[in-house]
């Protein structure tokens, strides 16, 4: 079960990310749950080592950096998706 509330999480963190980010995102809705599911583990570890992983009630700071983390990897990745995507298209012209 707990694969499937990382692919949940994933999927939403994804889309706030992708939302937040200004301008359009070209990274197809499965990679952008990737990205989402990278950005709440980064953003666990990030809580972590501040020292704030576990709280009593809900873990707003845990949120945030899995929020931030995942907005900056969305971003990288959707970088990164267009250069390979863009390269394969003038490769085919």
């Amino acid at each position: 079960m707990g694969w499937l509330w990382a692919i949940i999480v994933g999927f939403v963190l994804g889309l706030i990310a992708k939302a937040i980010i200004p301008g359009k995102q070209h990274s197809p809705l499965w990679l952008t749950t990737i990205f989402g599911m990278l950005g709440a583990i980064v953003g666990n570890a990030v809580a972590r080592a501040a020292g704030v992983d576990a709280t009593s009630g809900i873990d707003w700071w845990r949120h945030i950096f899995q929020l931030v983390a995942a907005i900056i990897i969305v971003a990288l990745g959707d970088a990164a998706y267009m250069a390979v995507r863009g390269n394969k298209k003038r490769g085919r012209a």
